[in-house]
């Protein structure tokens, strides 16, 4: 995508998938990790940790930035890991957009983001669980799947379902629906 401004809109069959992923925490981001449209349920898991608070929402940004975040993922380590070898999945540095926010991850949180950039390979999960600590529903495991979208469109999808039993139940709780409406996978 070069220099190519990041698309920052979801087109509208995106928006009716998403639409029918409900109750599923599902997000939809480009490549700068910016939050671009998101289920209900993914606003029910991640509004409570903090996400939607400091401005548009970015996932690598809150990831190293916010002190919530560490609370959050147990396993932050990995989770900052996964955010930088998504950044650096593709030109990297030769985009100016995704340079910026390196740039300014580079300032802001120093070595702890540096020492990564240097590390980390630039090749995502595409798959995995991730361990959640939510303030309202506790200790949650959610197995995701990312979905890459349309080349032109540079955006993926993220889909989160619960990993176990006791996530499930949880979610249906923080959800306030019937139990048994997300299964565990």
């Amino acid at each position: 995508m070069g220099g190519a401004q990041p698309l920052r809109e979801v087109r509208p069959a995106v928006r009716a998938i998403l639409d029918r992923l409900e109750p599923a925490p599902a997000v939809v981001v480009n490549r700068l990790t910016e939050v671009l449209a998101y289920t209900a349920g993914y606003h029910r898991v991640m509004a409570p940790i903090g996400l939607f608070e400091s401005g548009p929402a970015n996932l690598a940004r809150f990831a190293f930035t916010d002190p919530r975040a560490r609370t959050a993922f147990p396993d932050w380590s990995h989770v900052a890991d996964q955010e930088v070898a998504t950044l650096k999945h593709g030109p990297f540095r030769k985009d100016p957009h995704i340079a910026a926010l390196a740039d300014e991850l580079t300032v802001t949180v120093g070595p702890e983001f540096t020492d990564r950039v240097e590390t980390v390979p630039s090749l995502p999960a595409a798959t995995g669980i991730t361990r959640l600590v939510h303030p309202e529903a506790g200790p949650l495991r959610l197995a995701f799947e990312i979905l890459d979208l349309s080349a032109d469109d540079d955006q993926r999808l993220i889909v989160h379902l619960p990993a176990d039993e006791s996530t499930a139940t949880a979610l249906d709780k923080l959800t306030g629906i019937r139990p048994g409406a997300l299964r565990a996978v």
